[in-house]
């Protein structure tokens, strides 16, 4: 689990791209202090596992599936990324519960001075905003923010001038891929509910009105 606030920027150092997966050679320093081999470090927000580490580079590999859902394909040699070590009990939750698991992948659509902060507008598919409260949490490349404006498109977030210089945010462009968390909380009271109605629904006796009617009752 994670806090989505980020320890450090990384660089790609290196990416071995297989005929469905990739292994990536990350370049970092804090992220690394007490780290082993087996431990986890968001990368974007994607949860990785170290695998190797030599010297202030680690690697991680990266699935298929996580190719799919995330930016991390798009990755090259010298890309900034976003980087955060699981979290342990000494950690000030400072953000908000990351599980590291991304919900899909939005567009930013738009950047928006005012005064000291950024407006960044992101484009996201209901399947995403369905799970976007206005004033809770959203995880973007790995960095909690404040749900500030959503509608049935997209959603806002404001970045004030810490975040933007602990963060790759705004070294993002119009039209550019992040990596979107919505919070837990929400899949799972929209899990417990439906299994709850599918429950029910499995439950209900088959015997109707129309039933016994159609059987001389």
């Amino acid at each position: 689990m994670f806090t989505g606030i980020v320890e450090e920027i990384g660089v790609i150092d290196g990416i071995k791209r297989g005929e469905k997966s990739s292994k990536l050679l990350i370049r970092g320093s804090k992220v690394l202090d007490k780290t082993k081999l087996g431990d986890s470090i968001a990368t974007n927000g994607v949860c990785l596992t170290v695998t190797s580490i030599s010297g202030n580079i680690f690697e991680v590999d990266v699935m298929a599936e996580t190719l799919r859902k995330s930016n991390l394909g798009k990755l090259n040699i010298g890309s900034k990324v976003n980087l955060e070590r699981a979290l342990n009990l000494e950690t000030r939750l400072g953000g908000h519960i990351v599980s590291g698991h991304i919900d899909g992948i939005g567009i930013i659509t738009s950047f928006i001075q005012e005064d000291n902060a950024v407006w960044i507008t992101v484009k996201a598919s209901l399947d995403i905003l369905k799970y976007v409260v206005y004033k809770g949490s959203i995880t973007i490349d790995g960095v909690s923010l404040t749900i500030a404006y959503i509608d049935d498109n997209c959603f806002k977030v404001s970045i004030i001038p810490h975040t933007a210089k602990e963060t790759t945010l705004l070294n993002k462009k119009v039209g550019d891929s992040v990596n979107l968390e919505c919070d837990l909380i929400g899949k799972y009271v929209e899990k417990l509910l439906g299994f709850d109605i599918k429950k029910n629904n499995e439950n209900k006796s088959s015997i109707t009105e129309e039933f016994l009617k159609n059987n001389g009752f």
